[in-house]
């Protein structure tokens, strides 16, 4: 079981720039469809590599789906060279992903992003809308079906 309220507080405690999106950004937005992982898009300058690296060292982070022993270093080269990692730490699972499919990289989500507070952070999370963008472009059995959800929550919303 992942512990969502350890993960933010290792991100934001190391000042890590990252947008919530995913099933815990459905959540926020009123969905009750279930997660068990978090969900990142963080931005990539060197400086945030190194806040990213340093927020879930403690943690042991490895790729997820992995054979046990494959080598798999967790630090700026790694993130450098790659986009994308889902990882299983001691906190549970964590993707941190530099760019998604509709959304784009942290640097073109962060304006339309909100500020809210998740058990305890104040981080920035994907409005609804991007959110809608971002499910419908991956396509996905799993983005289809909460996708009618964050529709209808997005129709009642707009409504007077």
């Amino acid at each position: 079981m992942t512990d969502f309220e350890a993960v933010l507080g290792e991100l934001t405690s190391h000042h890590v720039s990252f947008i919530v999106i995913g099933g815990l950004a459905a959540i926020v937005h009123g969905s009750a469809h279930y997660t068990q992982d978090v969900d990142i898009v963080y931005q990539r300058s060197t400086e945030n590599l190194d806040r990213l690296i340093a927020a879930l060292a403690g943690s042991h982070p490895y790729l997820r789906g992995a054979p046990p022993g494959l080598p798999f270093t967790w630090n700026r080269a790694t993130l450098h060279h790659g986009l994308n990692y889902t990882l299983t730490t001691s906190l549970g699972l964590v993707d941190v992903l530099g760019e998604i499919p509709g959304g784009g990289r942290y640097e073109d989500l962060a304006p339309g992003a909100k500020t809210v507070e998740l058990f305890g952070s104040k981080c920035l999370c994907m409005t609804l809308d991007q959110l809608i963008r971002s499910k419908r472009a991956a396509g996905r059995p799993k983005d289809l079906q909460v996708l009618a959800e964050l529709e209808a929550i997005r129709d009642e919303q707009q409504k007077p």
